[in-house]
């Protein structure tokens, strides 16, 4: 757990999202109702539904031709797929964007509650679901992540996170978006579980870390420039060509 915590206490986006996590939890304790409770829980489950359709739709979407949002891309996500190892890749480099993003839904929440419970209430509510509620099952989502990618000695619930998030990595890039421990029913809900068979059937040595790009293709090799990356992801093409005589 230590080595876990230690990562992510260097996020950026959790240390952005910290002070409003705090101010959320101020809200809830000075202004404590039963609805606030539920107010929590709306924003947890939401967020695991975030966390599913950002991975799916916005992540692995269909590689953009422009190079300059395909290198946004590269640091959001390929090069995460690229190099599963390495610490720097397990997030994206813009660490405003959930503070951004949670802003923006507490806006759009307390515009549709507003009618309802009125401008108080409809505030309240609203921000301790996104900032008490979401970002809870944000930093889970984080634990969780950065758990199944160290290599370090764990036990049960990490050999279980693990065994999960790592097949989407090496077995089937197309199955298995959650990555929070117990949202598997989110993926059989929306169907895109694991499925060996499948995943046997999608497999290709060469292209897997690349999410199914060929790991030469220009756009690679020029974001991973842009980005001093001055290595190749392994099961690449050349590394099983013959040398030269």
């Amino acid at each position: 757990m230590i080595p876990t915590l230690r990562v992510l206490m260097h996020m950026g986006s959790l240390q952005r999202l910290f002070p409003l996590w705090l101010a959320a939890m101020g809200c809830l304790f000075a202004s404590f109702t039963p609805w606030l409770l539920l107010a929590i829980l709306y924003g947890v489950i939401m967020q695991f539904f975030v966390e599913y359709a950002m991975h799916r739709f916005l992540l692995h979407r269909e590689p953009p031709t422009e190079q300059g949002i395909f290198n946004q891309l590269y640091r959001s996500h390929i090069g995460h797929h690229e190099f599963p190892s390495d610490a720097e890749f397990f997030t994206g480099d813009d660490h405003w964007y959930p503070v951004r993003f949670g802003l923006i839904s507490v806006a759009i929440h307390t515009l549709i509650l507003l009618p309802f419970v009125g401008l108080s209430a409809a505030a309240l509510w609203s921000f301790v679901a996104l900032f008490a509620g979401s970002v809870s099952a944000f930093a889970f989502y984080e634990y969780c992540h950065t758990l199944a990618h160290l290599n370090i000695k764990k036990g049960w619930f990490g050999q279980r996170i693990t065994r999960s998030h790592l097949a989407h990595h090496f077995q089937d890039h197309h199955a298995t978006f959650h990555v929070s421990f117990g949202m598997g029913w989110i993926d059989r809900l929306l169907g895109t579980p694991h499925d060996p068979e499948t995943a046997r059937a999608r497999y290709d040595r060469d292209t897997i870390l690349s999410m199914g790009m060929d790991p030469e293709d220009l756009r690679l090799v020029t974001a991973r420039k842009a980005y001093g990356v001055k290595k190749m992801p392994r099961n690449v093409k050349s590394a099983r060509r013959p040398a030269r005589t």
